[in-house]
């Protein structure tokens, strides 16, 4: 579907991420006719992204703080290895914008937004106050930093309850509490700006209106050097525990045949996204009232984890054309009528994670095999021998199926589901495999409250199907013999 421009000069990329989103940066690298460059840690020295790239260079470190979070670092490491430019993946300095700012003023180029798209779209107050002068619908509540208590009590009572006191700086669901009453604000003001600055160095809070019942929408938008800014039409990503998601989708099927809530949705992403200069791939992230009128959430200035669903859907590379935008490359894209969809994609998350708590489950992985159906897309950092540690995001893979309808992309994903493979490491997939045959989230009628309300996870069944593995386990050894 896309129309490739010829290409500037091989370039040197540094990837200053790892696991999965590493190995997919590598790749479009490659395509572009780049040299990757991956990053390797002590904690991580055979990490599975270096696979994928043309060189390979230590970040000394065993710690988040000592490698991937150490900007000073890295711009050390890239040059010193004569790097052209820097791409950051999602998560770790992705959103730093004095990161970029310092790899700008070193003539290294962030593959990512503009420094001031991210300072803007970094702070909620001042996202919001942008969004509200751009026209851009907002919910109800302050778009400054609430000083005291006693403030964000009057503002409750005035917007009335339920509120969300939310930090200015958060993100990842951290940094939120729903407040039912005066008693409950008054209780959590402290613990919520502690917690916010603990997590961000910044207690500052915002206190919104707290839409029931909503559904967490967002726009996929791409802009180059040129000021054409495109929408790569929604994603669903309602299905979420602690305000991290786990099950994705394109497009909403809240959403579902209503093409003028589409648009207008869409239409709206950019508009904001043209507010603040936007030049790169971002998110714009909304939450929609169950009758479909939505509000302004948050920018997210970089690539996300749901990315593959969007790319299934309009068969573009977002990658590929982040890295072309940061470059100053033609993205080859003529005008939005030029983006079309087709067909319904579901991503899973795949975490090593206890799957009826929730919680973090390191471990290692002693068996590792796929039996996929076609349709399936894996992008993952798995291997038999992976020790999952608790330093990094317990995200270990991300399954994608597309199906012509929802139904069948449904089918795929069971199948997918049930022809994934992970010995000795305890993963979410049965959760998964619950909430994919629950009724509800099989109609498409569910919300931000579905695993609280619905409680999946209480129907789990952990146990591990041993004679399912090992007769698919000999096949694939059966077929690499010749058998």
């Amino acid at each position: 579907m896309m129309i490739r421009q010829p290409q500037n000069e091989s370039r040197r990329i540094m990837i200053a991420n790892r696991g999965e989103i590493a190995s997919r940066v590598a790749k479009a690298c490659r395509e572009l006719g780049h040299t990757p460059i991956g990053l390797w840690t002590d904690n991580e020295p055979e990490a599975t992204h270096l696979q994928f790239c043309d060189e390979w260079v230590h970040l000394e470190g065993a710690s988040n703080a000592e490698t991937y979070l150490n900007p000073e670092k890295i711009l050390k490491i890239a040059k010193e290895n004569n790097v052209h430019a820097i791409h950051p993946g999602y998560g770790f300095l992705s959103e730093n914008a004095d990161f970029a700012r310092t790899l700008e003023a070193n003539g290294i180029t962030f593959i990512g937004p503009n420094t001031e798209a991210i300072r803007v779209m970094g702070d909620k107050a001042i996202s919001k106050r942008l969004a509200n002068e751009a026209g851009v619908p907002t919910v109800p509540g302050t778009d400054t930093a609430v000083p005291t208590v006693e403030e964000a009590v009057r503002i409750s009572n005035d917007i009335g309850y339920p509120v969300l006191l939310k930090a200015v700086a958060g993100g990842g669901g951290r940094g939120m509490r729903a407040c039912e009453s005066e008693a409950d604000v008054r209780a959590n003001f402290e613990a919520v700006g502690r917690e916010s600055l603990a997590a961000f160095n910044n207690g500052d809070l915002l206190v919104e209106k707290l839409i029931l019942n909503p559904r967490h929408v967002e726009v996929q938008i791409l802009a180059d050097k040129k000021g054409n800014i495109f929408h790569f039409f929604e994603r669903e990503c309602s299905v979420q525990r602690r305000h991290q998601k786990i099950i994705e989708e394109a497009p909403s099927p809240f959403i579902g045949n209503d093409e003028a809530v589409r648009q207008d949705l869409c239409e709206t992403a950019v508009k904001l996204a043209k507010a603040v200069d936007y030049d790169s791939a971002g998110t714009v992230e909304f939450i929609m009232a169950e009758d479909k009128s939505f509000y302004f959430l948050e920018m997210n200035t970089r690539i996300q984890v749901e990315h593959p669903i969007t790319e299934e859907i309009t068969g573009m590379d977002l990658i590929v054309c982040m890295i072309q935008s940061a470059l100053g490359d033609e993205l080859g894209i003529p005008s939005q009528e030029f983006i079309t969809r087709t067909g319904h994609a579901i991503e899973c998350r795949i975490c090593a994670e206890d799957p009826i708590t929730m919680l973090p489950a390191p471990g290692l992985v002693t068996g590792f095999e796929t039996n996929f159906p076609q349709g399936t897309r894996f992008d993952h950092c798995m291997y038999k021998g992976l020790e999952v540690t608790p330093d990094f995001d317990p995200m270990v893979g991300k399954l994608v199926c597309k199906g012509i309808v929802r139904d069948v992309a449904l089918r795929k994903m069971r199948a997918a589901l049930d022809g994934l493979f992970i010995e000795g490491l305890k993963t979410n997939k049965p959760l998964l495999k619950e909430i994919l045959k629950e009724e509800k989230f099989c109609e498409g009628d569910y919300s931000t409250s579905y695993i609280k309300e619905i409680a999946p996870q209480d129907k789990v069944d952990t146990s591990f199907n041993h004679h399912r593995f090992y007769t698919v386990l000999a096949g694939v050894e059966a077929r690499r013999m010749g058998i």
